[in-house]
């Protein structure tokens, strides 16, 4: 049985890694003509470090990025609210977060799969079910396949889920952010603390991903789909921030204005099924979330994980509604909490309470609730 995936980003790619490992029988197709540094950073949790543990990567990725030790959620001066120190994960998966450039983490997948089987410069254009069960796939530039199973990981913006489920809702959750990664390093004592602090109605996150680069994102509420004159986005940044503590300015103008990115958060309602026949959606193409858990990436590598092992296990049958029901009440957990944790952030009256009930979170309810987001079945 012959796998086709659509779209080479990190849930692509992993599941493209766990099928080498398996022995499953895939190629992979993505619309850019070649990987590149576009994007900024990403926070990987011990859930996704266990996966690439698994699939021989995890040594490559901690020395393409830096270990984060302790999270903190703070004020905007840099005093915690909440700090979640990692000792206890450490001890437990003898890891804990890693912070990394996506591009590095793409780079880190992509060449441990072969040549011939990773396919660029392919956009996917519409599929259609033909005689013997098998998917017809058709691209950009017209050219054919045929396959056996198609699986879209192609992001929120997905054209394989557009056209399995054309009434999926993409929710605008009022927000903007920024990205960047700026050509400096943090103090010592901030070298594997990654911060969130909040502010009045907006943000500011901050992680050394890299010697000398430091990945930052800044979010605010704001009308959709609202452009930037690049020429002064640096300064209009630096106003926004400038009741933050000195380091978000030192940041924010130490990165190169052409690295600075915008894009509205957005997630997908979530859907009552990710699959139809022989095509299935993976990652942010079936369930994508805000980005305020740090689970987006970590809820796709989780899905190539258990689709690869219910494929080995089931190697002739159609294991994609097994595979949903595996996942789907974690993921909906998930996309739920951060949904609800970002309009907490926000919150335009009450912050005295919110940074009350922050500060006052039973430490042991908090570590409760990672373990549990953490957990990977073994197979």
């Amino acid at each position: 049985m012959k796998y086709t995936i659509i779209g080479a980003g990190i849930g692509g790619l992993t599941t493209a890694l766990a099928f080498e490992k398996k022995g499953i029988e895939y190629e992979i197709f993505e619309k850019a003509p070649k990987l590149t540094d576009v994007g900024a950073g990403i926070w990987l949790a011990p859930n996704a470090l266990q996966v690439f543990e698994y699939l021989y990567v995890l040594n490559d990725i901690k020395s393409a990025g830096n270990s984060i030790n302790q999270i903190t959620i703070g004020k905007a001066d840099l005093s915690p609210l909440s700090d979640t120190h990692q000792d206890s994960i450490q001890k437990k998966f003898g890891y804990s977060t890693i912070a990394i450039h996506r591009a590095e983490l793409q780079k880190v997948l992509a060449r441990k799969i072969p040549h011939e089987k990773l396919h660029f410069d392919k956009g996917f254009k519409s599929f259609e079910e033909i005689i013997n069960s098998k998917i017809k796939i058709t691209f950009e530039d017209n050219a054919t396949i045929e396959t056996d199973y198609l699986i879209g990981a192609d992001g929120i913006n997905s054209k394989v889920r557009n056209q399995l489920f054309p009434n999926s809702t993409i929710r605008y959750s009022g927000q903007t952010c920024w990205r960047g990664v700026a050509d400096i390093d943090l103090p010592t004592t901030y070298e594997h603390k990654a911060f969130e602090l909040w502010g009045n109605q907006i943000r500011f996150g901050i992680s050394k991903i890299a010697q000398n680069k430091v990945y930052w994102f800044a979010v605010a509420l704001a009308e959709q789909n609202q452009k930037d004159d690049a020429t002064t986005i640096q300064d209009k940044l630096v106003d926004m921030y400038t009741e933050f503590h000195p380091l978000v300015t030192e940041i924010i103008t130490a990165t190169p204005i052409n690295k600075i990115l915008r894009n509205d958060i957005n997630d997908l309602k979530p859907l009552k099924k990710w699959h139809k026949n022989n095509c299935c959606l993976i990652g942010d193409a079936g369930h994508a979330t805000t980005p305020n858990m740090g689970q987006g990436g970590g809820q796709a590598i989780e899905d190539a994980y258990y689709l690869s092992n219910l494929i080995e296990k089931n190697p002739n049958e159609n294991i994609f509604e097994l595979f949903q029901q595996k996942r789907q009440a974690k993921v909906n957990t998930i996309v739920k909490q951060s949904w609800t944790t970002g309009q907490l952030a926000h919150w335009k009256y009450g912050t005295g309470f919110r940074n009350f009930l922050l500060k006052n979170m039973p430490k042991k309810l908090l570590e409760k609730k990672m373990l549990e987001m953490y957990h990977i079945e073994q197979y």
